[in-house]
């Protein structure tokens, strides 16, 4: 059980990571929100069943393999760049306290939408586009299992939003950037929808969705106190930064043509 608090709300609660008991498995609420997740865009993606000329039922198709290989690879992300904390291979599998990387995730996913694309001989670009949306959708709602377990919150701060996790007494007031980053990656989803109705080019959805979520996780990332690091270097602000400018030189090259 853990207790946070929000003094601007004048609002205290006390969360359990764990929803319910299910034959002696304990079910977390942080996978419920993951399949909640997925099962919504699989839901809104049914409805754009054609556009770009892509069929709900290879979406469909893709979405069996590609989702179980993104967890693997937003685990494998996260554990490589925190080697320290998982001295055995069960604690390396172990996700129940979470521990997955969105960057991971995505590298993986592009991989095996490339792959899924060569054989089926779908336009790659067309795919990403109808999906795009949904991710950050899914991100939104994912940040929230942060949120009950605790976790990717932000360093000491005294701002009036600022949020409370109470320790043996002790109150720690920290940035929220659970909460930064699942109000951003709304917003991402709804400009994305928009823009999604007169697309103009292939990559275009694709493209956005890259240059403003790396925008606002390199500043978020400059925020939260549990970043991944690599010779002490944010690695997922730094592989931020480099996504966000090559994608803006990508669009600029596209809007001059």
């Amino acid at each position: 059980m853990s207790t946070i608090t929000f003094p601007l709300l004048n609002l205290e609660l006390t969360i359990n990571k764990t929803a319910f008991s299910l034959f002696g498995i304990q079910v977390s609420w942080y996978a419920i929100l993951i399949t909640a997740s997925l099962a919504l865009a699989l839901i809104l993606c049914k409805k754009q069943d054609g556009k770009y000329g892509i069929k709900y039922e290879d979406i469909l198709d893709l979405s069996i393999i590609l989702i179980p290989i993104s967890l693997i690879c937003a685990r494998i992300y996260y554990v490589v760049f925190s080697l320290k904390n998982y001295p055995t291979i069960q604690s390396m599998i172990n996700i129940k306290q979470g521990g997955l990387a969105i960057y991971g995730g995505i590298i993986g996913g592009v991989i095996t939408i490339y792959i899924f694309c060569k054989k089926r001989k779908i336009q790659i670009l067309d795919v990403l586009d109808y999906i795009a949306p949904y991710l950050a959708l899914g991100q939104s709602i994912g940040r929230w299992g942060n949120f009950i377990n605790v976790e990717a919150y932000g360093t000491n701060t005294n701002v009036f939003w600022k949020m409370g996790i109470v320790e043996e007494n002790r109150v720690q007031y920290v940035h929220p950037t659970f909460l930064y980053e699942s109000i951003s990656t709304f917003i991402i989803f709804l400009i994305l929808n928009k823009i999604s109705k007169n697309r103009k080019y292939s990559g275009q959805i694709t493209y956005y969705y890259i240059i403003m979520y790396t925008f606002i996780r390199a500043i978020i990332e400059g925020l939260r106190c549990d970043s991944l690091m690599f010779i002490n270097v944010r690695i997922s602000q730094i592989l931020s930064i480099i996504l966000f400018v090559t994608f803006c030189i990508i669009i600029a090259k596209k809007t001059k043509k």
